[in-house]
């Protein structure tokens, strides 16, 4: 096992904090870790890819799984895998996918961990029909306070906890999955353009469901009557009599979808760091709208290349500068659609009026809520914002949308978050006290805490 000690970040590249950081290549490895922590505690850490503060631990221990980076073998008859904590997304997709298997779940990057997408219970494209990763997750191993490696079962009060939960009420050292099986490496994509928000959420909620997956993109440097303008785009599974005559032999050839490939998306602006300022992000992200075809059905993509477009410029969190980027990332109920409206025109004028770069926004639709006392998705809209952290004034406007979020009956992803205020989280999360109530039974020294938990007391 490696030990070092290092400054982290989350994947926004805000709020640099030191800690000794442990790379177990064994459950005994990374058991010995919690048993010897230190007064400051431990906390798991995947890829980093979360954009706040969740998976740092300032003056503490913070374990690095990624070399608990096993996978089982497939059961094809439970259509399962058992897989340590440590795989990525993209891995398992690149190992499953031949096979004629998906994860239960591909969000838009493949650079999360097993683990992670478990802790933070992460959302996907079609969650009003498949719900959170945690829900297709039929067992978990979980090394707890004492040092000791459980079973966590769903329908537990402490598979719920630990599903959300952050790695606040242990490290996940494995998982078995439940799958999807697919018959081709290709999805079938239709894309069309809205001219401004109302017109966006009505075609998003005209399609229904007729295809699971679901997400769009709305232009933030937009003004006046174009204000939330945007692309929507759906998919589905392609079926082998979708497929070109010329293509490969095997419908399921990791060529047609892997994710390990470079491909260019339209969704990640080909400047590097520091030369993205106001001019060229509004310059992009009118080529990006006028490039969308108006309406467009039935065209084939990589499965890959559908779910992974953040992943096709990895370096996009160096765009907002040195100062690094915040993501907001809130959700309100159906019937609140004002409340979206009002925000995204408050962030619409606050970019402008500041002259700030910005070009993610990804608005979605979620389903029912998961069972995590801490799980972010809920019934509703949910609305992705990259926002430069160096916008003047930034924490308080953040506060402010907080405020009118939490009045809607909405909440803020604490997974992405890197600045929320205690009360806040307190307003929006009504199961936090459960939560704190049942980390006190199994972990009352608090050995498991991350910057995140102190900073929202959780």
């Amino acid at each position: 096992m490696s030990v070092d000690t290092v400054s982290l970040t989350g994947w926004g590249r805000t709020a640099p904090t030191t800690a000794v950081r442990f790379r177990p290549r064994t459950h005994e490895e990374a058991a010995a870790v919690v048993r010897g922590r230190g007064p400051r505690g431990v906390i798991a850490r995947g890829l980093g890819r979360s954009p706040g503060d969740a998976a740092q631990n300032a003056g503490g221990s913070v374990l690095d799984l990624t070399g608990l980076a096993r996978i089982g073998g497939v059961d094809a008859a439970a259509g399962a895998v058992r897989c340590d904590a440590g795989v990525s997304l993209e891995r398992l997709l690149r190992v499953l996918l031949p096979l004629g298997w998906l994860p239960p779940l591909v969000p838009g990057t493949g650079r999360v961990t097993v683990g992670g997408a478990i802790g933070s219970d992460l959302s996907g494209l079609d969650h009003r029909r498949s719900g959170s990763f945690a829900r297709h997750v039929s067992a978990l191993e979980l090394l707890t306070a004492d040092g000791e490696v459980r079973t966590v079962l769903p329908g537990t009060a402490l598979f719920d906890a630990t599903a959300g939960g952050l790695g606040l009420t242990g490290v996940i050292l494995g998982a078995t999955l439940r799958l999807r099986r697919v018959a081709t490496a290709l999805m079938s994509v239709s894309t069309e353009r809205a001219e401004d928000l109302d017109d966006l959420l009505a075609r998003f909620t005209a399609g229904g469901d007729r295809l699971p997956y679901a997400s769009a993109w709305i232009d933030l440097m937009a003004r006046g009557r174009a204000t939330g303008r945007g692309i929507l785009t759906r998919g589905e599974h392609a079926t082998p009599d979708m497929r070109p005559a010329h293509a490969g032999r095997t419908p399921l050839s990791s060529r047609s979808g892997g994710a390990r490939g470079r491909f260019r998306l339209p969704g990640c602006p080909p400047v590097p760091g520091g030369l993205f300022g106001p001019a060229s992000a509004a310059l992009y992200n009118e080529v990006r709208y006028r490039d969308a075809p108006r309406a467009r059905t039935g065209e084939l993509r990589p499965v890959g290349a559908f779910f992974h477009a953040a992943d096709a410029f990895p370096d996009a969190n160096l765009l907002y500068g040195r100062g690094g980027l915040v993501r907001y990332r809130f959700a309100v109920g159906y019937g609140q659609e004002e409340t979206l409206h009002r925000v995204v025109r408050r962030v619409v004028r606050r970019v402008a009026a500041r002259r700030s770069p910005a070009v993610r926004a990804v608005l979605q639709r979620f389903g029912a809520a998961d069972p995590g006392g801490l799980s972010f998705a809920a019934p509703g809209w949910s609305l992705a914002l990259d926002l430069p952290a160096a916008l003047p004034g930034l924490a308080r406007f953040l506060d402010d949308l907080d405020e009118e979020v939490a009045a809607a009956g909405g909440r803020v992803c604490l997974a992405k978050d890197s600045r929320m205020r205690p009360e806040a989280a307190a307003a929006m999360y009504p199961g936090l006290a459960g939560f704190r109530e049942l980390r006190a039974r199994l972990d009352p020294t608090e050995a498991f805490r991350s910057d995140l938990s102190r900073r929202l007391g959780l």
